[in-house]
């Protein structure tokens, strides 16, 4: 850095600063920051220390690789620094821009807009936000404004965000306990189209939320349920909101998860998470144009729904450049066959162990189901692991692929014996011959009553504690 450069940055250098004190990593969080984090990572031995990463793998201080299976539950949908979004960035920055001035127009939205549009042809027009549960917030806004009706409907074990807004759609009582009253929303079952007429019959529902793909258990919706709830619907003057946050962009071997099926045109999708490239935050909600024209009735009505940070240069010349890689590369094409690949060797593995249970999912979204296994020596450490915490072998399994074979993985949610599988999409075909071999091995380790059976009884001891 040039003494120029120095003076420029009031001499603050971020290398020296992690070099001083970047091995305080866990004391800082513990004291500043979750403390329950560190605590938890440490139970279950993920308190790794990553020097560096490069498309779906990371890197320790001994230069030992580890596969990312995880991409930072779906962010990192390009890997990390993906070499063009990394330009894209360095160019924003040096281009200097008249950013957030709240009072122009700069064109990096619009062209944003236009491209995400481009693989939307039924939607008009996009409100850039910062995150996914900020895209959910949005929709849930317009849906309301639009219809002038208060209820939403969303899916049983549903994750929608977690603002207020997007809890009151959140399925999952775990996330929701405490934070009551929230906004008058009503779960039905997902699939289950009696159960969305008659809430529909009330006449007060503005629309229903759902994913195409919920990521909590990686629980399809059945054929033809989309467009069947979508007329439902339209019938009685109620939206469709697709939250495509985790599915979207090419995840479930199509750019959107509902694209799956044909016919079904939601009025509103929520995007997020892998857009930003992994480096800028950005969220979008898209919509049709007569919502946001209702919405945006007047210029009296013109800041009615905004973000500070929305549509920033940054965010948006990442999202730009993700968009851009998924044509050029063929991410969709690659998700589809990698994902095939992936899914037929796990299925393949359910008539060799009986305590896997399901391989299910699309593209590279994939969950494993483990269940209770037939023979009586198996079935009585199942049932001592079901007795402390549903969920525990689920852990079993995630804590050796990590230790033993470098492998990150996770649960896909409290109380599951399921691992979700959300690798970045670049991944290929060694990568995934590496975690079926090493997802074999621990199987084999679990069947014979090896090591995962002693990291079993730490985690009953811990789940027995936190009682």
């Amino acid at each position: 850095m040039t003494t120029a450069e120095s003076s420029q940055t009031g001499g603050f250098d971020l290398g020296a600063l992690l070099a001083e004190r970047g091995a305080e990593r866990y004391e800082l969080h513990t004291r500043y920051l979750n403390h329950q984090l560190p605590r938890m990572l440490h139970t279950i031995g993920f308190d790794k220390v990553y020097e560096r990463a490069e498309g779906a793998h990371f890197f320790d201080a001994d230069g030992n690789d580890y596969l990312d299976m995880l991409a930072g539950f779906g962010v990192m949908g390009l890997g990390r620094h993906h070499p063009v979004v990394r330009k894209a960035l360095h160019d924003v920055l040096d281009a200097s821009l008249a950013d957030l001035t709240r009072f122009d127009c700069q064109p990096l939205p619009g062209l944003l807009a236009e491209k995400l549009l481009a693989h939307s042809p039924h939607l008009d027009r996009v409100f850039f936000g910062n995150s996914g549960t900020e895209a959910v917030e949005g929709a849930l806004k317009f849906a309301r404004y639009a219809t002038g009706r208060p209820r939403v409907l969303y899916c049983e074990h549903a994750f929608h965000g977690l603002t207020t807004g997007s809890l009151s759609v959140n399925g999952e009582s775990g996330f929701r306990d405490g934070f009551a009253p929230l906004l008058p929303d009503t779960a039905v079952p997902l699939g289950d189209l009696d159960a969305l007429a008659r809430e529909l019959r009330k006449g007060d529902v503005a629309a229903l939320i759902v994913e195409p793909i919920q990521g909590k258990g990686v629980h399809e919706a059945p054929p033809g349920y989309l467009r069947a709830a979508q007329e439902l619907l339209h019938r009685h003057k109620a939206l469709l909101i697709a939250d495509e946050v985790q599915t979207g962009l090419g995840r479930t071997g199509d750019f959107y998860g509902y694209q799956h099926e044909a016919g079904v045109e939601p009025d509103l999708v929520c995007v997020a998470k892998a857009l930003s490239g992994g480096y800028v935050p950005v969220g979008a909600t898209i919509g049709k144009d007569w919502i946001f024209r209702k919405v945006y009735s007047s210029m009296d009505r013109v800041l009615v729904h905004s973000a500070s940070f929305g549509a920033n240069a940054q965010a948006m010349a990442a999202g730009l450049a993700v968009l851009s890689v998924m044509e050029d590369e063929r991410i969709v094409d690659r998700v589809r066959s990698t994902g095939e690949l992936l899914r037929t060797r796990l299925a393949a593995l359910t008539e060799k162990y009986e305590l896997l249970a399901d391989v299910r999912g699309r593209g590279l979204m994939i969950g494993i189901e483990f269940g209770r296994p037939r023979s009586l020596r198996l079935r009585s450490r199942w049932t001592v692991l079901q007795a402390a915490r549903k969920g525990l072998f689920a852990q079993m399994v995630v804590v050796p692929l990590l230790q033993r074979h470098r492998i990150l993985t996770q649960v896909s949610g409290d109380h599951l014996e399921v691992i979700k599988l959300i690798p970045p999409l670049v991944i290929d075909e060694r990568d995934v011959h590496r975690f079926v071999d090493a997802f074999t091995a621990v199987m084999d380790d679990a069947h014979d009553g090896g090591l995962v059976w002693e990291f079993g009884r730490t985690l009953v001891k811990q789940a027995v504690a936190d009682r």
